[in-house]
């Protein structure tokens, strides 16, 4: 799925974030140098990251709390917002109304 060029691809701001966090407090090892490298690799491959919007914000005001945690929240939030499928192995991503490809 990642590979076929026919899938439009983004990857969440929220996504790099979360990772940029983890990696500075020492619980997440990057290849490369650190987060930069995978914004590096992002941009090779031709993803897009998706911009966290005040649409998004506000949308998660709306969502039920089936997860408390405020990244996982802000992704459901603009998958729907944006029309977009979420691909998570969280099992508390499918409680939402967001389309999910679980694996």
């Amino acid at each position: 799925m990642l590979e076929d060029g026919q899938n439009e691809l983004f990857v969440s701001r929220a996504s790099v974030w979360e990772l940029s966090i983890k990696v500075a407090k020492g619980k997440l090892a990057m290849p490369g140098s650190s987060v930069r490298s995978l914004l590096e690799q992002i941009a090779r491959t031709g993803m897009t990251v998706l911009p966290i919007e005040d649409a998004h914000i506000l949308r998660t005001e709306t969502l039920p709390h089936h997860h408390r945690d405020p990244f996982d929240r802000i992704l459901v939030a603009q998958a729907l917002e944006e029309g977009l499928t979420i691909l998570s192995c969280d099992s508390e991503i499918p409680k939402y109304d967001a389309p999910v490809i679980w694996r």
